[in-house]
């Protein structure tokens, strides 16, 4: 019933136009701050995925550390255990370090040694093809490591940037530094750096985080290098076969491996990237919420307005028995009206701009240094249900007032 009174002095010709023009200005900014709250909650969607896509592509489902320490041992029988974990698809071993790479070549020609990069080498096996997807982020060359007699490397585009080559076609072998296990640089480098000629094959491009400080070869080449013992490694990247399994086969692993080592998602891996990214979204949300909070004072004037023009009306369902709490709700359901028609019709404009913007990309994005040149979108369905609800609680909270103002108040049929 209440909603039945709503509707009518909704769309009943008041006698002051400024009640209906306040009326539908409070609905203009409920449908715009509505599409603007679900194109940037779909943006950060869509820049979310992009990154979570461009990780998934370096960073496997799992990944086993050491506890403590930079050595990982695994002996045939654990390695077994692993292999016979159900959701497991397939797992590679690693040996990665920090060290120098060199452009050789400038040495024959000049006896200079200008480029050269700091990068952390990446030591791999054979699986490594169908657990990452490295290989297949290959631009030029191939995804090549070698074997323990020829081993290759795979740079990062940032780091054959650096060195001033070609991957694919590079006369020159490159000289890979890596500190032997144990050792210490400061007191005597030559002893305790491991120096040695490798050849490159190919370089991907991910993203800038992996294309500037990574290069991949060979795992025996580079266990070698840093004096790593049979079962020594760096780390166990793992590929599931279904990555919503990941919880059950993390548990799984905790409880083969023991204390003694460290299992981790890829977000946990990169934990810090993607809490950057959601208080990014949420701040954002937050101060786009307090701007609809400000627009929501034109629902206080508008049913401020419309409490005074309905005054005889409000006399005349006391006088047939109407209490306060039912002439509160019929303000409340004057102010929840504004929010469902505003809201609504934000839903509606934004799922058609996000529609133009997916098929269409008419929004381009700035600076020419991203992977792609638009604005990522990406609707999804609990996004409309917050937007909703946070529009219907500002449109009550706004109403409140007014609401309980026409509902204190006396009114009488006699005037004098």
């Amino acid at each position: 019933m209440n909603f039945l009174f709503a509707w009518r002095y909704f769309k009943a010709k008041k006698s002051t136009n400024a009640i209906n023009i306040i009326a539908w200005l409070s609905i203009t900014a409920m449908t715009f701050g509505t599409a603007a709250l679900i194109l940037v909650l779909s943006v950060f969607n869509g820049f979310e995925g992009l990154v979570k896509s461009l990780y998934s592509t370096f960073y496997t489902d799992l990944k086993i550390f050491p506890a403590h320490g930079k050595v990982l041992r695994l002996t045939d029988d654990q390695l077994k255990k692993i292999r016979g974990v159900n959701e497991i698809k397939g797992f590679s071993l690693i040996a990665e370090e920090k060290g120098i790479l060199q452009n050789s070549g400038l040495a024959a020609d000049s006896g200079e040694f200008n480029f050269q990069r700091a990068v952390t080498i990446k030591g791999v096996d054979r699986n490594y093809k169908s657990v990452a997807g490295v290989a297949n982020s290959i631009v030029r060359g191939e995804f090549s490591t070698g074997d323990d007699e020829s081993s290759f490397i795979v740079l990062g585009a940032g780091v054959e940037d650096a060195l001033q080559i070609r991957s694919e076609r590079n006369i020159y072998p490159l000289k890979v530094y890596l500190p032997k296990r144990g050792g210490s640089i400061l007191f005597d480098p030559e002893k305790n750096v491991s120096a040695a000629l490798i050849n490159t094959s190919g370089v991907f491009v991910i993203q800038q985080d992996f294309d500037n400080n990574y290069a991949i070869t060979n795992l025996e080449f580079v266990k070698k290098m840093l004096g790593l013992q049979k079962d020594e490694y760096s780390a166990l990247e793992i590929a599931l076969k279904d990555p919503g399994t990941v919880a059950a086969a993390q548990e799984k692993l905790n409880q083969l491996m023991g204390n003694n080592y460290l299992v981790q998602t890829r977000y946990e891996q990169n934990k810090g990237l993607y809490s950057v990214m959601r208080t990014e979204k949420w701040v954002i949300y937050a101060v786009l919420v307090l701007i609809m909070i400000i627009f929501s004072f034109t629902i206080v004037s508008s049913l401020t307005m419309l409490v005074i023009e309905k005054q005889k009306d409000i006399s005349i369902l006391r006088a047939l028995g109407g209490n306060s709490n039912f002439i509160q709700k019929i303000f409340l359901s004057e102010g929840l009206l504004i929010s469902i028609i505003g809201g609504g019709t934000g839903m509606i404009l934004a799922l058609m701009i996000a529609w133009l913007q997916i098929h269409y990309k008419l929004i381009p994005l700035q600076g020419g240094s991203f992977l792609i040149d638009y604005f990522p979108v990406e609707l999804r369905l609990p996004d409309f249900f917050l937007v909703g609800a946070t529009v219907v609680f500002i449109a009550l909270l706004a109403s409140w007032l007014p609401a309980r103002k026409a509902a204190r108040q006396e009114y009488s049929l006699r005037s004098e």
